[in-house]
């Protein structure tokens, strides 16, 4: 019987959630959905001295703005929780005790000034970073060097100890990585990891293989960060008797800015986002702009996120979130880094704001205006002008540029753009053409149009001559949509009033 997909995303609660992770999410879901199976949420906070307050409800919003909400998590409950593996503390150190007592791992008693001291004493110029090895644990403090009997004591007087993994040298452990292929490492160049820290918490090592063991995880997706810790979980979830049950591995490549991986410095000096939503850094205050509120659709965002390392092998490049998860296989993520390209991004975000109907984009448009003090009070009009102006807008937030004008008339007017093709004759054309428009019935775009060609014609003045004017006199720059689409939703008398005031202005 096939067993049933399980995925999970298990993130750190430690800041803001990276463009990465996102995508790493998001494969994850793709994976879990296509397979008609479950993605589940799993909350990292072991490390408590690095916990940041509001970090885990700000991963649960990026993921509903995203629309990639799990099926388990702390905030839903499924039947292998809890889901924080700060509630799971008491599950871990079992775990750990086994693998003492079959011969995997051992107690450590090495005070921090010990740890510090061996750090300077094995320095050399071939090792100018020793770790706690094959090499180094048998001069340490630690039970493979201590009698049964001092063991016994140290633990019976509670001293301070942590529980590493015993890793045998020059042995080589290899995995298929659904990405990359086959993987070797050579576990002479990898350190006798940490499983259980003094506090009794675990460290990721551990808690990632008892947790995916006990949460049913077939298959683990995460950053290319973290195939050099692979060895030592593949060799926990072989010396806990698991390996029939161990997941199968996919790490995925970076994600590249100008400079190599895509850091906060790269946004922060190129003004690009590379965080979902915006992100306060609780210690000094900063805020670093999100995609959300720079002004992206959550499904422009998904769509970007998925072409950064993964194609379907054609040409299209919009995707609804409905044919990724047709269409998406581990197969055809690459293995190399996936440059982020801002202006690829703002491209993918200006074609779904394009293809969504002005109803849709109505709440996020609406909201927008409010905040920068425009009180909507009639959404058919609302409508109207988001329809005239989308095909204009690239993010959210130009929508405030593209419309502001429809709802208040411009405080300021550049009547100098006007003036140095300004006379006697424009401005007698505008008067004539203000009273003509005060008696055309009906009034549309089409009628406003065709009045002033016929005018313009009988002047002998070429329309192109009087567009500008025309298109400043209603929205007070040169700037918006087709200036008789801003005439028809304006409406006849503001068209008219707008005119005449700037027509005041003009000698």
């Amino acid at each position: 019987m096939t067993k049933r997909t399980r995925v999970r995303f298990a993130p750190s609660p430690t800041g803001g959630l990276h463009l990465g992770g996102v995508r790493t999410v998001l494969y994850n879901y793709l994976f879990a959905k296509s397979q008609g199976g479950d993605f589940v949420l799993r909350i990292e906070d072991t490390d408590q001295t690095r916990f940041v307050q509001g970090a885990e409800e700000y991963i649960f919003n990026c993921l509903k703005w995203a629309g990639l909400e799990p099926d388990e998590s702390p905030l839903k409950e499924g039947p292998y929780g809890p889901y924080r593996q700060s509630e799971r503390k008491a599950i871990y150190r079992s775990y750990a005790e086994q693998l003492i007592k079959d011969g995997f791992a051992y107690y450590a008693f090495d005070t921090t000034e010990e740890l510090e001291k061996m750090r300077t004493d094995f320095k050399t110029e071939s090792n100018p970073s020793p770790q706690y090895d094959h090499t180094v644990r048998m001069k340490m403090r630690n039970s493979l060097t201590l009698s049964d009997a001092e063991v016994q004591e140290l633990l019976k007087n509670g001293t301070k100890h942590v529980i590493r993994i015993l890793l045998t040298p020059s042995e080589t452990v290899s995995f298929t990585d659904m990405i990359r292929g086959e993987v070797q490492f050579d576990t002479s160049v990898v350190d006798d990891k940490v499983l259980l820290k003094a506090d009794g918490m675990p460290t990721y090592h551990l808690a990632v293989v008892v947790d995916d063991y006990l949460m049913k995880i077939t298959h683990a997706f995460r950053g290319e960060e973290w195939l050099s810790s692979a060895p030592v979980h593949i060799l926990l979830w072989k010396y806990l008797g698991w390996e029939k049950d161990m997941p199968q591995w996919a790490h995925l490549p970076l994600i590249l800015g100008p400079n190599g991986k895509l850091s906060k410095r790269d946004g922060a000096k190129y003004g690009f986002p590379v965080f979902a939503m915006n992100w306060t850094d609780a210690k000094t205050g900063e805020l670093t702009e999100g995609f959300k509120e720079k002004g992206f659709l959550p499904e422009a965002f998904i769509n970007l996120l998925a072409l950064l390392g993964w194609n379907d092998g054609t040409e299209q490049e919009l995707f609804t979130k409905e044919e990724l998860i047709q269409k998406f296989s581990m197969d055809r993520v690459h293995s190399g880094g996936a440059k982020f390209d801002y202006e690829k991004a703002k491209w993918f975000n200006h074609e779904w704001i394009k293809s969504k109907d002005a109803k849709s984009l109505m709440p996020d448009i609406k909201s927008i205006l409010t905040n920068k003090g425009i009180n909507i009070t009639n959404e058919g009009f609302l409508e109207k002008v988001i329809h005239l102006v989308k095909d204009r807008c690239t993010l959210l937030s130009d929508f405030y540029e593209q419309c502001h004008f429809f709802f208040k008339a411009p405080e300021t007017i550049d009547t100098a753009s006007i003036l140095p093709k300004w006379n006697e004759s424009r401005r007698n054309f505008f008067k004539e053409l203000i009273s003509a428009y005060g008696k055309l019935d009906p009034w549309n775009a089409g009628s406003a149009e065709n009045l002033l060609k016929q005018m313009a014609a009988a002047s002998q003045i070429k329309p192109g001559d009087l567009m500008m004017p025309f298109r400043i006199m209603l929205v007070g720059g040169k700037f918006g949509p087709g200036v008789f689409e801003i005439a028809e939703i304006l409406g006849q008398r503001e068209t008219i009033a707008r005119m005449e005031k700037t027509l005041a202005l003009l000698p």
